[in-house]
């Protein structure tokens, strides 16, 4: 079984300040109206069919709706490109980098990551007694691009407003090649941030079920404002957790640390949230990841959260949100309500469901990860790596575990892992001719199984 090894931590943590340093802006965004139209025009047959109906007819007829003359309108309203510009165009690259083939290995191997976990939390199989989602059905397009946003994510909720019926996720294009934790981070923006908005009524009932949770637990209204008024953040690392196992919460707190380093020189989790920020404290989120973690369904979950609040540990100094200072052991034990709530809590968007039902980290998670943690130390052919039962969130979190413990280096993990996750999104249906929304959904029923586990 696997268990937390974290003793090449710190070069996984450099790996990530290398690329956070990384000058690569990736492609240039468009800046004129009839080229871009001819390009995307061109580039409608390089989507499956899903994709054709769901973005690339819509969003053509809104730059048709938009003219040119909307178009520079739009750009010289949004200048930095932080809201209608920036969706507009970051709609724009992802269909335009997955016909032109920008970094095609890597960005392949990006959407199979998000596509999975999109999968795992909609797919018949997974859902089963809930009813389909009430917005988007097929999983994000994926993107590189702006470099000081880092990891980021368009809901359907904002995509909408030029048709589409999905979302938009995107990575700094250093992370084509270096930074592996960064992919770790996907869980959050996918199996998080996306998945909050597609079900109505979802992130408001899980504001108040935290809320809720430490008004009465802790008697403390400012930590119960404080962590449900963050709530998208929250509840997406939570999520996040739920779809990729540990591996989310040890490489969260290694990607915070490298990123901390690149931009301010000190590899250590922040320990104050200022009051402005949508997302909790650093050291929080540490905490948050190990007592989720604490929740999974595996053998050795007692043993990795153990391990992942001693490494939060190592940065705690004092913690400050807003003006006010905190107790650590408060902190913690509102970080074990908060887990607790949001993953374990019955919600009526869910007919009456939990998050931890639809998803979970179960022993057969593990005995996977294990598996693929060796053929990447092991072999080189990626036919050799495929393991029954493997999906997109396995192979990173083998890549993420096997590289922080120090079986293989972290250019040799990272290389092994997008190579097999191109390997995999080659043979998704979901990108074949076919209209499956849900390669999940692609699952026999049986009368009997061999393994309970």
């Amino acid at each position: 079984m696997n268990h937390p090894d974290f003793r090449h931590l710190q070069q996984s943590m450099e790996d990530v300040t290398t690329a956070a340093l990384d000058k690569n802006m990736g492609p240039l965004d468009p800046t004129e109206y009839h080229s871009l139209f001819e390009r995307l025009h061109d580039a409608a047959t390089s989507l499956p069919p899903l994709y054709r109906e769901q973005v690339f007819h819509p969003f053509m007829q809104a730059m048709d709706k938009l003219t040119e003359a909307g178009f520079l309108n739009m750009m010289r309203r949004d200048p930095n490109k932080e809201r209608e510009a920036g969706l507009f165009c970051d709609i724009a690259q992802a269909i335009l980098q997955n016909k032109e083939g920008y970094e095609q290995e890597a960005t392949d191997a990006f959407q199979e990551v998000v596509s999975d976990l999109y999968d795992g939390f909609l797919s018949e199989e997974d859902r089963k007694g809930i009813k389909p989602p009430d917005q988007s059905m097929i999983a994000p397009l994926v993107k590189w691009g702006r470099p000081h946003y880092g990891p980021y994510t368009w809901t359907v909720e904002a995509a909408s407003h030029f048709g589409l019926k999905t979302g938009i996720v995107n990575l700094p294009p250093a992370n084509a090649r270096h930074g592996l934790l960064a992919w770790s981070a996907l869980g959050h923006e996918t199996a998080g941030h996306d998945i909050l908005h597609v079900d109505t009524g979802l992130l408001g009932e899980l504001q108040k079920a935290v809320y809720d949770a430490l008004w009465s637990e802790l008697d403390n209204r400012a930590l119960a404002d404080y962590w449900s008024l963050r709530i998208d953040e929250t509840a997406s690392d939570v999520l996040g957790i739920l779809n990729t196992g540990p591996a989310a919460g040890i490489g969260l707190i290694g990607y915070f640390r490298g990123l901390n380093q690149a931009y301010t020189g000190k590899p250590l989790l922040r320990n104050t949230g200022p009051q402005n920020d949508s997302h909790p404290a650093d050291i929080l989120r540490g905490y948050l990841a190990a007592e989720t973690v604490r929740l999974l369904h595996f053998d050795n979950a007692a043993d990795w959260a153990n391990a992942l609040q001693e490494e939060t540990d190592k940065d705690l100094t004092s913690i400050t949100l807003g003006r006010t200072s905190y107790d650590a052991e408060l902190i913690k034990q509102s970080a074990t309500v908060v887990a607790r709530a949001i993953t374990q809590t019955r919600l009526l968007s869910l007919e009456g469901h939990t998050l931890g039902d639809i998803q979970n980290w179960h022993n057969h998670d593990e005995r996977i990860v294990q598996e693929v943690r060796a053929h990447l130390l092991n072999s080189t052919k990626v036919q050799d790596c495929v393991v029954s039962g493997m999906y997109a969130a396995h192979v990173v979190a083998a890549a993420v575990t096997g590289a922080i413990a120090g079986e293989v280096s972290v250019a040799t993990a990272f290389s092994g892992m997008t190579r097999l996750l191109k390997s995999m999104h080659d043979a998704n249906p979901s990108w074949g001719p076919l209209y499956v929304r849900h390669p999940g959904d692609l699952t026999p029923h049986r009368i009997y199984s061999r393994s309970a586990s």
